[in-house]
């Protein structure tokens, strides 16, 4: 082998290793063949699911989205502009979006907060107060609306009369929307492992770096759900704030009721511009959202 080596003094390529026949032949590396197992192959029933799936979101959601895209696409882009700049148009989605977006942020706190209290706390009435956090998921939204009417309207018996305001649109808002946030945290929350928080107190960190670094990437997720939840039922309210609020045009109108307006008046085309611009900003709303969520899990 050294003689062979010295007559190819230029070689400087790797000799491979002998066999174990003793023979000196060199080994050939042969790449084996995969077969391809991947984790997308679906079994017959699995395909047949993913199929009726489909087929039931198509027929629920799809399908009347693009219906209301391809509405909207009619009149062309200058009938669209048209719609959803007239001044009155403009006003409601202004207050619509900038309403939901006040009571999304309010949910976020006082949600979190509710949840953390009715996990970690106990109390007299605790119960009473879980079954009245499910009251705007289970009352009718006309009902809701009555009930605000005759509670904040002009012989209400607390004094506050907010009837015809702005404020009324938020309250309405703020109530339909209040389970959401707590109903998404309180699960999560009441599964965390308080050892990892003991844990974290005895390496010299505080009640306020605990909660930022332990518990709020956990409860992220969780938050951001129903954040999202929050905003999308909000900014397609109607029935209880329609008592409420008045419909003042201007004023208290909100995107729904335009909508609404515009159908009963025959006019689709500018009530399907107005819906694609509530769905287009409710998709980039919770799409926001669950990059915040992201940015604060990763750097928990």
């Amino acid at each position: 082998m050294s003689s062979t080596l010295a007559e190819r003094p230029g070689r400087t390529e790797r000799e491979l290793p002998p066999s174990r026949s003793g023979r000196g032949a060199p080994r050939v590396r042969r790449a084996r063949r995969r077969a391809p197992n991947g984790p997308y192959r679906l079994t017959a029933a699995s395909g047949l699911g993913l199929g009726v799936a489909l087929l039931w979101f198509s027929a629920l959601a799809l399908v009347p989205l693009v219906a209301v895209l391809v509405e909207t696409s009619t009149g062309g882009w200058p009938a669209f502009l048209a719609a959803i700049t007239q001044p009155q148009t403009a006003a409601a989605l202004t207050l619509t979006i900038t309403q939901a977006l006040a009571v999304t942020a309010v949910n976020v706190v006082m949600g979190t907060l509710i949840a953390w209290v009715l996990v970690r706390d106990s109390f007299p009435g605790k119960r009473v107060l879980e079954v009245l956090i499910d009251v705007p998921f289970a009352l009718p939204t006309i009902v809701a609306g009555l009930v605000l009417l005759a509670l904040y309207g002009p012989s209400g018996p607390l004094g506050v009369d907010v009837a015809n305001t702005r404020a009324a649109v938020f309250l309405a808002f703020l109530f339909v929307t209040l389970p959401f946030v707590v109903r998404s945290v309180q699960p999560v929350l009441a599964e965390l492992d308080r050892d990892v928080e003991e844990a974290a107190a005895s390496l010299g960190a505080t009640r306020a770096t605990t909660f930022r670094r332990v518990i709020l990437p956990a409860l992220a997720p969780a938050i951001t759900a129903g954040a999202a939840l929050s905003f999308a039922r909000a900014i397609s309210e109607y029935g209880a704030l329609v008592l409420l609020s008045g419909n003042l045009p201007m004023r208290t109108e909100v995107g729904s009721v335009r909508i609404l307006s515009y159908l009963e008046n025959g006019q689709p085309e500018q009530a399907a511009a107005v819906a694609s611009v509530l769905l287009g900003v409710s998709l980039l709303v919770i799409a926001t959202i669950q990059l915040l969520q992201r940015k604060v899990a990763r750097r928990g």
